[in-house]
């Protein structure tokens, strides 16, 4: 199969969708690789890098797009990305249909086959290609927080872990899942005083059991989260529901409950936010202020550690890759169901229910898809 790897186009965005070592292993496994010149150069790899293991290197994006079988980025196609793919291409990336009708409807106007990687799934019910780019968002959460919070930057010219009679920051993080125990994690660490609200009992005996030294737990419901979210210094919204909109948690009425100059971090932008007043920013532009709150809203967070985003997404995409190139997607599909709950769009047709709730759309099984 011909793969293809374009220079990604979102600003500020220096992740590449395959790693040399990616390359290599495509290559080792009878494929042809083709990568845009300069794909990988914000994440440290050069065309050398990709040349010395068997790819080809293409002068543009579109020759890359005209060329490939299949299609691997690292973030959803850019509306001139979406003009470029054609029916019966394999389209393998982060997608975050949910709370993007206009590339939803790119993507079925197209015709390709769109696989995203936010909804494969594991024999354990973790979703293992969102997994590495949620820690990682979630270590970087209390980091950029941090920095929302300096009096410079809008924020409450606050330190994080406080100093010998000063207290620390108080930290209240939405949602326990791989994000939030990062997240937690971190604050924890930067000496904040950090509280995590789940309504998993499951989830909260577990992190207790792990981390009952570093921070606490407490139910997630309305009472409790406004409750929190008042006497907060940093708010990071971690929450997920695979591959449907993130529920709205916090309303702007909240935020007149809020200490002046508090900071938001909402992790969930990609999937339209977990706060009312989110939208998303970028890393060039990250901030802004609503009602006296600094909202922190940047939608590819691991963006701004490149290469560390770039090393960990190729170690857990390239089995699936390998799979999809060499059996085709039907079959790859077929022999594996947690690839196939990685399928989206298919020849023109939805096939994720949560997407198809979110945006209202019809939607066919993805088994009906493959059998087609």
């Amino acid at each position: 199969m011909k793969i293809g790897c374009p220079k990604e186009i979102k600003p500020q965005e220096f992740r590449v969708g395959m790693t040399p070592q990616a390359a290599h292993e495509a290559v080792a496994h009878g494929h042809e690789v083709l990568i845009e010149t300069n794909a990988g150069l914000g994440a440290g790899f050069t065309d050398a890098d990709y040349q010395a293991v068997g790819a080809k290197i293409l002068p543009s994006a579109e020759e890359v797009f005209a060329t490939a079988e299949m299609i691997v980025k690292v973030k959803e196609p850019q509306a001139i990305e979406r003009k470029r793919l054609r029916e019966g291409q394999v389209l393998f990336t982060y997608l975050h249909l949910a709370p993007d009708p206009e590339q939803t409807k790119d993507l079925l106007a197209s015709g390709a086959t769109c696989i995203a990687y936010e909804t494969v799934t594991d024999r354990n019910g973790g979703l293992p290609l969102l997994a590495p780019m949620s820690e990682v968002a979630g270590k970087l959460a209390p980091q950029v927080g941090a920095w929302t919070l300096q009096k410079a930057n809008g924020g409450r010219g606050v330190l994080l872990g406080g100093v010998p009679g000063v207290a620390p920051a108080k930290v209240v993080v939405i949602g326990g899942g791989v994000v939030g125990t990062h997240a937690a994690r971190v604050a924890a660490g930067m000496g904040a005083d950090v509280t995590v609200l789940d309504r998993s009992l499951t989830r909260m005996r577990y992190l207790d059991d792990i981390y009952g030294r570093d921070f606490k737990t407490v139910y997630a419901s309305a009472s409790n989260t406004a409750e929190l979210v008042a006497e907060a210094d940093m708010v990071i919204g971690a929450v997920l529901i695979p591959g449907a909109a993130a529920p709205k948690l916090v309303t702007r009425a909240q935020l007149s409950t809020m200490k002046p100059g508090a900071a938001i971090v909402d992790v969930a932008i990609d999937q339209g936010g977990c706060f009312e007043t989110s939208r998303a920013t970028t890393h060039q532009d990250p901030i802004y202020e609503v009602d006296g709150i600094m909202h922190y809203c940047v939608a590819n967070m691991p963006g701004a550690v490149a290469r560390t985003s770039t090393l960990a997404l190729g170690n857990a995409t390239m089995p699936f890759m390998l799979a999809l190139a060499d059996k085709g997607w039907r079959q790859a599909c077929a022999d594996d169901p947690h690839l196939l709950n990685g399928l989206n769009v298919h020849a023109g047709q939805l096939t994720y229910g949560a997407v198809g709730t979110a945006l209202r759309l019809p939607v066919i099984e993805a088994k009906a898809a493959l059998a087609a």
